[in-house]
């Protein structure tokens, strides 16, 4: 039941949708232009840096509220399993994110809201994860790219940590913890499909920060 609430928590949390409130406030649906994302990336092109980077840290901290809110809500009646309810905060949240229900469950990717998971469960994860988006994007202009191998080093190291102990958790629980993480990182590429086909093919499209992005 625990398990149920922190999902639930987290995909209210996940509800609030700031590319689509920020392009309602610019008399524009985000979800009709571009990509029809609601994230970060098509707020970006569409709209601009500026609502990009609005977007991504509106998207990332409520996923991070929604970790630190089930943390201060369970921290001593759970707290041997805390990591893990953590998680499930954060999947609620991207979830919520990913589908909104009074948006007919049209929302974003998640990769906003899976960084501010990351930032509330390890400053360490944290680190890296901005650490290999930043080389991967400014390598190569593809926030896809980034995307999809920040979710990868999620799981690596969610795994990694958790055999190492830094979780602290028994061994049953560990397994779940993974299975979360995996199932996750299977629904960032899954929504990341179309973009992977067009990596394979060499015809994704760049984004730029610091100078104008061609229209769709």
């Amino acid at each position: 039941m625990v398990r149920l609430i922190c999902l639930a928590v987290g995909y209210v949390f996940g509800l609030f949708q700031t590319g689509y409130l920020y392009g309602r406030l610019h008399g524009i649906d985000i979800r009709d232009h571009g990509s029809g994302n609601a994230g970060t990336t098509n707020m970006l092109r569409t709209l601009g840096t500026g609502a990009g980077i609005l977007t991504f840290f509106g998207d990332g901290f409520k996923c991070a509220f929604a970790v630190w809110t089930v943390q201060l809500l369970f921290r001593k009646s759970y707290g041997d399993m805390l990591p893990l309810l953590s998680l499930y905060a954060g999947a609620g949240a991207i979830l919520g994110h990913n589908y909104p229900f009074y948006l007919g469950f049209r929302g974003g990717k998640g990769i906003a809201a899976t960084g501010g998971l990351l930032l509330a469960l390890n400053l360490v994860m944290t680190l890296l994860g901005i650490v290999t988006f930043a080389s991967a994007f400014l390598l190569t202009h593809y926030v896809s790219l980034g995307s999809l191998l920040v979710c990868t080093g999620f799981l690596i190291e969610v795994v990694v940590f958790g055999q190492m102990g830094i979780w602290g958790m028994t061994q049953p629980r560990l397994y779940e913890m993974y299975a979360l993480a995996a199932a996750l990182t299977i629904l960032a590429f899954w929504k990341h499909r179309e973009n992977i086909g067009r990596l394979l093919h060499g015809c994704e499209r760049k984004t730029y920060l610091f100078r104008e992005n061609k229209k769709d």
